[in-house]
């Protein structure tokens, strides 16, 4: 009997959703990471293969909370400086997590600050 390897279920999960997702200049990718101990979040071009903007709890940008509160003031920063750059449309990449808490915390922000996905 095989053991249960939650880091390999999840990355089976997002090699699925990476398959019909995909960012573009137009339409950049948000891609959300959360560990144990931090939240990442990033706006991706994969046309490109470029980083446009991230942030995360940890780095200059970090708000010092790993909680849902804490994700859905990264995604009003993000927010911010995707409309700098000039992004308007994003397509949400989850990144195989459940679609709940932190991550939804972020989509939800995302969403508040007049983005469509």
């Amino acid at each position: 009997m095989k053991k249960v390897d939650r880091k390999e279920n999840r990355a089976r999960r997002h090699s699925r959703i990476r398959k019909h997702i995909a960012g573009t200049p137009e339409r950049a990718r948000l891609c959300v990471m959360v560990s144990n101990k931090h939240i990442y979040v990033q706006l991706v071009d994969d046309e490109k293969g470029v980083t446009l903007a991230a942030v995360s709890s940890s780095g200059k940008d970090g708000v010092g909370k790993k909680n849902a509160e804490g994700a859905k003031l990264l995604g009003k920063r993000l927010a911010e400086i995707a409309h700098e750059i000039g992004v308007k449309n994003v397509v949400f990449d989850r990144g195989g997590y459940k679609y709940h808490g932190r991550v939804k915390a972020i989509a939800d922000a995302v969403r508040e600050a007049g983005f469509n996905f």
